[in-house]
């Protein structure tokens, strides 16, 4: 069930659908006629659907979600719908919310969330947000999970199978649920507390960066995915607990929880602002790192501006790269170098209360590089239009700024 508000007189809607069979769709609990047109569904309602009316959609539709495959845009690492053995594991960036339920698959459109989800008896189900009810009955169980603050598409997870729970409160009070694949204890027995311990520590350390955490819990959900037999190193920041298959890295943890901010509660008005999500990430690698005594911020930065200057590295243009090079190493790793060198030009006082005003501005809500690089100008008080024009949309190493 879509509940949404029209912002225009509609006399038809469309929203992203891919594969799965469509039986019926009703508006506003009538029914309405539909075709498909590619990955679109689109619904022609009865009665013209008014402006700024508040009108619900029901799409009766079923099949087996289909994993993507062999596409460029995430270096052909298969993604979406993954199946498991025990049931399945969701990671569904860019754009394939839609492989699993009718949507608008499109970072801008955010949206409130229940689920309510039946599973054989045995099972368990963990998504974002709270557990708000459970119940079994005729061998099957129903939970129902919600995530009420705006979220975006791509940043949904619904994952079933057998998972071992643990729940509490971060140090600072955040509460917390993880969930974890039994599988994962093989030679690992203290995986559950990793996930915990770790992504609580994550959590209160980058709110001191950044500011309070922007959800009502936080957490990690660790599977162990496959496709065709082979395992499969997955992470997303699924909003309030990230998704993580093969992943035993504090430092990945750290990079997805700082999502959080960067990507989940900001989103990008579109993919071409991608860096400030996984540029912003990475720098909190960056911090990660020198909280933990192992680098400083500066040494990382280093550590990526050695790379040769003819090397492709430099030549994504980091605030506009392509579809097929929006997750280029580049974007990651040269918009944190941007943040870093942005950090070390206006200094940390400045730098800091950049980071914290745009997680306050945009809470919730969506952001571009130029209202970014606009926000930069007026708290650093200076023209800093050469600086990102060198650093985000020159395709050269920068030789100095």
């Amino acid at each position: 069930m879509i509940t949404a508000r029209a912002k225009q007189t509609l006399s038809s809607l469309h929203v992203d659908l891919q594969g799965l069979e469509v039986r019926s769709v009703r508006v506003n609990d009538v029914p309405a006629s539909f075709t498909r047109d590619g990955q679109e569904l689109v619904i022609t309602p009865g009665n013209r659907l008014q402006d700024r009316s508040t009108f619900q959609v029901a799409v009766d539709y079923g099949g087996s979600p289909q994993t993507i495959v062999g596409s460029p845009i995430v270096f052909g690492s298969p993604y979406g719908f993954l199946h498991t053995d025990d049931g399945n594991f969701v990671g569904a960036e860019p754009n394939a919310a839609s492989t699993w339920f009718p949507n608008n698959d499109h970072p801008s459109d955010k949206a409130a969330y229940v689920f309510r989800v039946t599973v054989p008896e045995g099972k368990s189900v963990i998504a974002n947000g709270r557990l708000v009810s459970q119940e079994t009955t005729n061998g099957r169980s129903t939970f129902t999970w919600e995530e009420l603050e705006p979220m975006a598409t791509y940043l949904a997870t619904v994952d079933t199978g057998d998972w071992l729970f643990k729940t509490g409160t971060t140090p600072a009070g955040v509460p917390e649920t993880v969930a974890v694949d039994p599988v994962l204890l093989n030679g690992q027995p203290n995986a559950v507390d990793f996930f915990f311990d770790t992504s609580a520590q994550a959590t209160d350390y980058l709110a001191t960066q950044f500011g309070p955490y922007p959800f009502a819990s936080t957490g990690a959900i660790a599977d162990n995915a496959t496709y065709q037999g082979r395992a499969l190193g997955f992470s997303l920041e699924t909003q309030t607990r990230p998704v993580y298959s093969a992943v035993r890295s504090s430092t990945t943890i750290a990079h997805e929880l700082a999502h959080q901010w960067f990507g989940d509660s900001v989103s990008v008005a579109d993919w071409h602002h991608i860096w400030l999500n996984e540029g912003f990430a990475s720098f909190a690698e960056y911090l990660w790192l020198e909280h933990l005594g192992t680098r400083t911020a500066h040494e990382s930065f280093a550590r990526d501006y050695a790379r040769l200057a003819t090397s492709t590295f430099w030549q994504v243009v980091v605030a506009d790269p392509q579809r097929d090079t929006m997750f280029a190493s580049a974007v990651y790793r040269r918009g944190a170098m941007t943040l870093q060198a942005l950090r070390e030009k206006i200094g940390d006082e400045k730098f800091f209360q950049i980071l914290r005003t745009w997680a306050a501005e945009h809470r919730h809500g969506n952001g571009t590089t130029e209202q970014f690089t606009a926000l930069s100008e007026r708290i650093s008080g200076r023209d800093l239009g050469a600086f990102f024009q060198t650093w985000l949309y020159t395709p050269a190493k920068p030789m100095s700024w």
